[in-house]
């Protein structure tokens, strides 16, 4: 007997109505909803720690200019009680000045995620910044940030990637009608784009794109019968006041899903107990932010940003935002420099689901706020003074829409009928992967600013020539290529357990 997921009413015309009896949608004979089995927990607990293992394995640089900064302030906020940067600011472009005094330019939230990691380094090793030679590229404060750094993303984006895939596998079995088809989702999110690249940084685009998976997901499942969830509102404004405090621009996709979220609540009148928990907890990041402005600068009301140094773009229109431009929207789509379609593929295949979704009146409105997030964010991106992010492989100011693009797998992969169409399917997503452990070990800021960085700066000149960066290279004196051939050999244990985890698995046609 093949396990179905519980089907909830979703919103939407021809569903019935309030109190009616729920169905699950044209199941096939001898399929019936049941609890979720053991397999498919163990399935989510074997992706967790594969996508945490995958995104601690690899590395970045600790003296890149825009994560250092905020690594700076942790040390300053850890170590001395301030905000300020002014012993640090030499070493770093990425930095605002008022007065006298310099601060990190961000928001606050990557670096308040690191203060744990700091703390416990200088506890467990009893060093202290000041102990050392505070001069850039000085190999013993290089290794002292290292360590910190990697701490840091262990303990906040690693994980909250993990948590995002995970998300993605429980929803993308409801949407695709089988764990395959969730777990197509998640490998296709996590380890499929430069989602995997970006997990192994401080930069804001990893954490906001999993928290917006996060409270998505939170929403589709609060909300999948006719009584909301005040828990899981919770969680979605939580995740959605945080992806603020890391980066201001997640209000935009937090827009989205709030307004999704209004419009799944409409046939229950609204209930005030769900929407004053989903706004409590997005207040949350808010206070946060507050919180460090007054204790940073004195005031609620200033933000980094306003002080930048050194970047005139900053000044056009609203911090560098004006309105989108159609040159820029191709290059980041599929420009030889930034395009996202040489750098994840497979979300080709995505965007084709979206379209599923989109037909299906079962889930017209999970595919139409789906893509709502995918335009938004990338009009935004393309509105951007920095747009191309520098030296970065891929658009990395769109990495925030990925998990919503990676959504439509699940929907395309349960549509897949025949070896051969999953087959296909199946080597796209394989292609992607390669893609991105070459990208990910490399060093994901590796790409310039030439034509087709992806192969000058990233293959050829970094990856072929072994300049990659593993933790046990890093850190145990292994050769580079013994580092990178070891994540293969976990990747195919873990594809070997998925497998044998799926084993016998019958699919339904989900929710389209």
């Amino acid at each position: 007997m093949a396990w179905v997921d519980r089907v909830g009413r979703p919103d939407g015309a021809g569903w019935p109505p309030a109190g009616a009896p729920l169905r699950a949608p044209a199941l096939a004979p001898g399929v019936r909803v049941t609890a979720p089995p053991t397999r498919h927990r163990a399935i989510g607990a074997l992706l967790v720690a594969f996508v945490w293992f995958s995104c601690v394995w690899f590395g970045s640089w600790e003296w890149n200019v825009n994560q250092v900064t905020r690594m700076f302030a942790a040390l300053s906020i850890v170590e001395q009680g301030d905000a300020t940067i002014d012993e640090y600011q030499a070493m770093t472009i990425d930095k605002a000045r008022f007065g006298d005094h310099y601060y990190a330019d961000k928001a606050p939230g990557m670096t308040l995620m690191a203060l744990p990691a700091v703390a416990i380094a200088d506890a467990a090793t009893g060093q202290q910044a000041h102990d050392l030679s505070l001069t850039y590229l000085d190999p013993g404060f290089g290794a002292f940030l290292r360590l910190r750094l990697r701490l840091a993303v262990a303990t906040s984006v690693a994980l909250l990637t993990a948590l995002a895939a995970l998300a993605l596998f429980d929803w993308g079995r409801a949407l695709g009608g089988s764990a395959g088809a969730g777990l197509f989702a998640a490998l296709g999110f996590a380890i499929g784009t430069p989602m995997w690249g970006w997990s192994t940084t401080l930069f804001g685009h990893a954490p906001v794109a999993a928290l917006f998976v996060i409270a998505g997901w939170a929403v589709w499942r609060g909300t999948r019968d006719d009584r909301p969830a005040p828990g899981l509102a919770l969680l979605a404004g939580l995740a959605l006041g945080w992806a603020v405090a890391i980066e201001y621009t997640a209000v935009l996709g937090g827009l989205a899903i709030g307004l999704w979220a209004l419009w799944r609540l409409r046939g229950q009148g609204f209930p005030a107990g769900p929407i004053a928990a989903a706004l409590a907890g997005g207040l949350v990041g808010v206070a946060v932010v507050l919180g460090y402005n007054l204790f940073a600068f004195g005031t609620m009301f200033r933000l980094g940003y306003q002080g930048v140094v050194g970047f005139e773009g900053m000044n056009e229109g609203l911090f560098g935002l004006t309105y989108p431009k159609p040159r820029v929207l191709f290059e980041i789509i599929g420009g030889d420099r930034r395009g996202l379609i040489w750098v994840a593929p497979v979300l080709l295949l995505g965007a084709a689901g979206l379209a599923r979704l989109v037909r299906a009146r079962a889930t017209r409105d999970i595919g139409v706020m789906a893509m709502a997030m995918v335009v938004l964010l990338f009009l935004y991106n393309a509105s951007y003074a920095y747009w191309d992010g520098g030296n970065a492989t891929g658009p990395r100011h769109v990495i925030p829409a990925v998990g919503f693009l990676a959504l439509g797998l699940a929907p395309l992969w349960g549509a897949a009928r025949g070896r051969w169409t999953k087959a296909l399917a199946l080597a796209v997503l394989g292609v992607s992967i390669a893609l991105n452990a070459i990208i990910a070990s490399a060093e994901i800021l590796s790409g310039g600013r030439e034509r087709f960085p992806l192969w000058t700066d990233v293959i050829r000149d970094r990856f072929l020539s072994g300049q990659l960066r593993t933790l046990p290279g890093e850190w145990w004196g292994w050769s580079a290529w013994t580092g990178f051939a070891l994540w293969w050999v976990a990747a195919a244990v873990c594809a070997g357990l998925f497998a044998w985890l799926l084993r016998g698995e019958r699919s339904h046609q989900g929710l389209t």
